[in-house]
């Protein structure tokens, strides 16, 4: 009886190293194939979201640094105006009342604020 148990011990720890062997070349093989999904989903991630918000960021960085004086602008709040001055990170928005055309009133702003250029005013 001793003999089966040892055979079969025997047995037992040739397929445990053969089942090793398999497991460390196919390890890196089979990693690979289980990793393949995930990339190609950071992939896509990246080509469908980061990539044209990044470009739409561009766009709007590029719209805030050719504000001049006479652009009609709209704020992120929704306010509409006419730029009367700049300074540096800064813009002034001249406002007026729709009654009241020659009541004006100028607003401060961050050049972040400025969400469109409604049309471009020839001086």
């Amino acid at each position: 009886m001793l003999g089966f148990i040892t055979a079969y011990a025997d047995q037992a720890a040739t397929t445990a190293e053969n089942a090793a062997q398999t497991t460390q070349s196919g390890g890196v093989m089979g990693m690979i194939i289980s990793l393949l999904p995930m990339i190609l989903i950071i992939v896509l991630l990246y080509w469908m979201m980061i990539r044209p918000q990044r470009k739409q960021q561009k766009q709007q960085q590029e719209m805030r640094a050719a504000l001049k004086v006479g652009d009609k602008v709209v704020t992120i709040g929704g306010i509409c105006g006419k730029i009367s001055k700049i300074k540096d990170d800064c813009v002034y928005i001249e406002t007026s009342m729709p009654g009241a055309p020659d009541q004006k009133s100028y607003l401060k702003f961050k050049k972040n604020a400025i969400e469109t250029v409604e049309k471009q005013v020839e001086e």
